[in-house]
Parts: structure tokens; C-alpha cells; sequence
């Protein structure tokens, strides 16, 4: 989790630590983060990009989506929403603060369900806890639960390497152990895409803002016909 725009997914190896990182932080996150207070305008900018072409009523899938706060941003803007994420403890802030939205407990290397149900995908800060190997599953998995013409978007910091954030979530008081988060280039993030068959629509790069360490980035790619 970063201070910036953060939700969870998680490692097939290390989702023991992901879920119980996100689990002790559950209540500390809803209370920070009600709503996209750490998002800047071109994050939100590239959220509404992808709802406002995939058009009012679209199925959009938030895979990691946390505690919720961006599947009610979509829904709020005439999407039809459904969240998955690894962690009880997030579903369970997610189910409390937005009864009206539906929230399941899904791994984002296994989405579950039929090959195209979703308009479209936002795996917003997700990708993040995810090594190399089960980044390239989860995003065969996106291509596969978007339909063809489809559209995903993903959020990331920007870098390259992999940090333990555990030390930084132990000062905050929270009971974490290990949680790693994946940096990555756009042009990393987009190659990875590509090979599964997702083509790039746009890109969005900034540098950190604020207390930010790390610059952030998003990156919006369509299913192909």
C-alpha cells in the first residue's frame, strides 16, 4: 500500500502475506482513504477516460478493488460494478461502506467465471503485489473475463525492483509483517499487455507529488476483435 493510490491484490506465492498485510490494515485504510482523497486529477482523469468510452451501463470489473472506494467511483458514474479482491478484511470494509455494490473474495491469477462477462477492468494499484510470473497470469486472466473490444486499465508506481513495505506499515502501528510491491516502467507494464493480446489506447506518467516517493502511472489497452 502506498499513501498515494494503493488497493490490493495479491503473489501466488506470497498471498499468505499479502492477505494478512491488507487484513491488519483494513480498518486504517477505510478510514484514510474514504473515497479518491490520493488520487490526483490525472488518475481520476484516466478513470473516467475508460468509463467514458466503454459508454453508461458497462459491466467493469474492479479486480483488487480493496476497500471499494474506486468501484463506487465507477458505479457513480453509471457503471455496473463488481469487485473482487484477496483479503476479507478489505471485502468486509468494501461490503460496509457500499452495501449496494456486489464484492467477492477472488485471487486476481483466478477472476473465476465466463471468458468476456466484463465490459471492462480497472486493476488499479493491484498488479503491484504480484512477481513477474503471476503478473503475466492475472493479466491473461483481464484479457480473458473483458469481452473482445474491450477495455483494461491499470495503475502502478513506476521504478523497477521490488520493496518490503512492512517496515513502513509497522511505524503506523499496523500489525504487518511483509508486504512487497513490484515496480515497474510503463513500457514493462504494456509489454506484458501486448503479449496477451491487450493493445495500447493511451498512457499516463507523472512524477511523485506531495509526500510521494515514487512517480505513478496508468495504462489504458483494449482486448482486441
Amino acid at each position: 500500500m502506498d499513501e498515494g493510490t494503493d488497493d490490493m491484490s495479491e503473489t501466488t506465492s506470497g498471498s499468505d502475506e499479502v492477505r494478512a498485510a491488507y487484513d491488519a490494515m483494513a480498518q486504517a485504510y477505510a478510514a484514510a482513504y474514504p473515497t479518491t482523497e490520493p488520487e490526483s486529477a490525472p488518475e481520476l482523469a484516466m478513470v473516467d477516460h475508460l468509463v467514458e468510452l466503454l459508454g453508461p451501463g458497462a459491466r467493469v470489473l474492479d479486480a483488487g478493488c480493496g476497500t471499494g472506494r474506486m468501484s463506487r467511483h465507477l458505479a457513480d458514474r453509471g457503471a455496473v460494478v463488481e469487485g473482487v479482491d484477496l483479503s476479507p478484511g478489505m471485502l468486509e470494509q468494501a461490503r460496509a461502506g457500499h452495501p449496494d455494490l456486489p464484492f467477492s473474495l477472488r485471487s486476481l491469477t483466478d477472476l473465476g467465471g465466463e471468458d468476456g462477462r466484463h465490459d471492462g477492468v480497472l486493476c488499479w494499484y493491484s498488479l503491484i503485489h504480484l512477481d513477474d510470473t503471476d503478473a503475466v497470469l492475472a493479466v491473461r486472466e483481464m484479457a480473458r473475463v473483458v469481452r473482445p473490444g474491450g477495455l483494461v486499465l491499470v495503475g502502478f508506481q513506476t521504478g523497477s525492483g521490488v520493496r518490503d513495505l512492512g517496515e513502513r506499515m509497522r511505524a503506523r502501528g499496523l500489525a504487518v509483517a511483509h508486504l512487497p510491491r513490484w515496480h515497474r516502467e510503463p513500457d514493462a507494464v504494456l509489454s506484458m499487455l501486448a503479449r496477451a493480446g491487450l493493445v495500447e489506447v493511451a498512457v499516463m506518467r507523472r512524477a511523485p507529488v506531495g509526500a510521494e516517493q515514487d512517480g505513478q502511472a496508468a495504462v489504458l489497452v483494449r482486448r482486441g476483435t
